[in-house]
């Protein structure tokens, strides 16, 4: 246990934060630099096969079979980027044998973790935690995938007498802005079964995932001197209101929750003359979730009649 939270201790304090505006692949150095780092280590730990793949930013190495019977290969995949939050100089600290109570995350600052806002707390009384304080994403989204996949193939690597069959490992780019596994090259990656480590409740094994999809909206006004604006002025800030107003009040991320889908409005820039909307789309029903996309479609169409 330890040598797995040194691990992920590392790696949360390295920023691979992706970047959406960015047409690199991946759409940041520092993953790039975080995938070499990792590269370096499946040589150290022993796997086989230690490739990073330049064109699409994934990592990928394997275990080697160490039984004689037929057995089919698997895979362990986990993605290197975090979210879009801040990620510079993340300082992570570890509380033992979490108590159940609330969590200071930073004095200074008084950021605290209430139970009251945050009851699932109670399901890790007894558990080590490992946080930040409180001014930037820890990244165990998912560096704690990588961190526990790692750590599983040094396990099997130190017991031979566990019989297993090959193992591939692989590390991507560009999961939180939708762009890196489009670019996976599963036919190479040889197995004909894989598992994303990535998840948020212990022993949680998802069998199927949403149909996902992100929207950005742009609009246009007309910026004139209030005194003088009857008539002219068009206000993109309005424009941007009444979109949203005609998408399903109920389809909101607070307002569903299981198979539900739903749309979500992740930022809004705007001004008199310019604004800009950024929507996520998810559905698990795939014709529910083209009516969706067509539905952004529809009421763009709309607004520009």
């Amino acid at each position: 246990m330890e040598q797995l939270t040194q691990r992920l201790l590392r790696y949360v304090k390295i920023n691979t934060r992706s970047d959406e505006a960015s047409t690199s692949v991946p759409s940041t150095q520092s993953q790039v630099e975080f995938a070499r780092i990792l590269e370096k280590e499946c040589l150290q730990i022993g796997l086989s096969d230690v490739t990073y793949n330049t064109s699409n930013g994934f990592l990928t190495a394997t275990l080697p079979s160490n039984t004689s019977k037929e057995v089919t290969p698997i895979g362990f995949i986990a993605h290197m980027d975090t979210a879009d939050f801040e990620s510079e100089n993340v300082s992570p600290h570890i509380v033992h044998n979490y108590d159940g109570h609330d969590l200071v995350l930073n004095d200074e600052q008084q950021i605290i973790l209430k139970v009251a806002d945050f009851p699932n707390l109670k399901n890790y009384v007894g558990h080590t935690l490992m946080l930040t304080d409180g001014t930037t994403l820890l990244g165990a989204d998912n560096k704690a995938g990588i961190a526990a996949i790692l750590e599983a193939m040094v396990y099997l690597l130190n017991h031979p007498e566990i019989e297993h069959g090959t193992v591939r490992v692989a590390f991507g780019p560009d999961e939180e802005i939708g762009r890196g596994a489009n670019l996976f090259d599963a036919k190479g990656f040889n197995t004909k079964y894989a598992y994303t480590v990535d998840g948020s409740v212990k022993g949680e094994l998802e069998y199927e995932s949403f149909n996902a999809a992100a929207a950005k909206v742009t609009f246009k006004g007309v910026s004139v001197h209030p005194g003088t604006a009857k008539g002219k002025m068009i206000n993109a800030v309005k424009l941007a209101m009444e979109f949203d107003a005609m998408l399903p009040v109920d389809q909101v991320p607070e307002k569903t929750e299981g198979y539900e889908g739903f749309f979500l409005c992740s930022s809004l820039n705007a001004t008199i003359e310019n604004a800009s909307a950024s929507y996520i789309i998810r559905d698990h029903d795939k014709e529910k979730f083209n009516q969706k996309k067509q539905l952004m479609l529809q009421n763009a169409a709309k607004m520009n009649d």
